[in-house]
């Protein structure tokens, strides 16, 4: 039997020596770099904290601008040119003498805002050749209000065109005459306060056709383009 035994154990699987078991051991991570510098962390909280006055100071200049837009509801100016005539326009040897009288008007179709038109310059063009100017009297324009505009050219020029376009123009009794304004204007929000806003450069274009005095053809009024710049 204990030969057997013995036999037994010489047969036997053998697993080695016992394994104890591993310890768990913890290693700090090394960061790789130094810690926040101090003057670092401050020039970056600075620059978010001025980021965000920007940012926030913009909502808020967006959010004014849109709350005056709906209080006051601004409408574009209207120009019209009632009335125009020629008593001269003569050209020869590439001098065009003119005497030309035009009445218009500016409506501000706007209840609560006011307008000042301080610089009106005129200019008066025959075929892309400007040939007189004239600056109007600077005024205010309440709400709700017209204003007459009373213009009159006069005088001699050198110009450049066709002298066929101008035969035929002649025969016709009617000369095709683009009058172009110059405009800086305030705006007048509140009556009271008279918060004036801004200072605003605009254009006006009015393409004319302007009868010669005593050729029978009828002035039609014409409505003008507006564009601010």
């Amino acid at each position: 039997m204990m030969g057997d035994s013995k036999h037994a154990h010489l047969n036997g699987a053998y697993y080695g020596p016992s394994v104890l078991p591993q310890r768990d051991t913890y290693h700090r991570r090394s960061s790789g770099g130094r810690g926040c510098n101090p003057f670092s962390c401050l020039c970056k909280c600075v620059f978010n904290l001025i980021f965000k006055l920007i940012l926030t100071a913009i909502v808020i200049l967006g959010l004014v601008v849109l709350v005056l837009w709906l209080i006051f509801r601004p409408n574009q100016l209207k120009f019209h040119i009632t009335d125009a005539s020629l008593t001269q326009f003569d050209l020869a040897n590439s001098t065009l003498k003119y005497n030309l009288a035009v009445n218009g008007s500016v409506r501000n179709p706007n209840s609560r805002i006011g307008v000042y038109y301080d610089v009106i310059q005129v200019d008066t063009f025959y075929k892309d050749q400007r040939f007189s100017t004239v600056n109007l009297t600077p005024f205010y324009q309440g709400h709700k209000n017209s204003s007459d505009l009373v213009m009159a050219f006069k005088g001699q020029q050198v110009i450049v065109v066709d002298s066929g376009d101008y035969a035929s123009e002649k025969a016709a009794g009617v000369f095709q005459v683009e009058l172009r304004m110059r405009l800086r204007v305030r705006f007048r929000l509140i009556k009271l306060l008279r918060i004036r806003v801004g200072k605003f450069k605009g254009k006006v274009d009015c393409g004319l056709k302007v009868p010669m005095s005593g050729s029978g053809v009828v002035f039609a009024a014409k409505r003008c383009d507006i564009d601010y710049v």
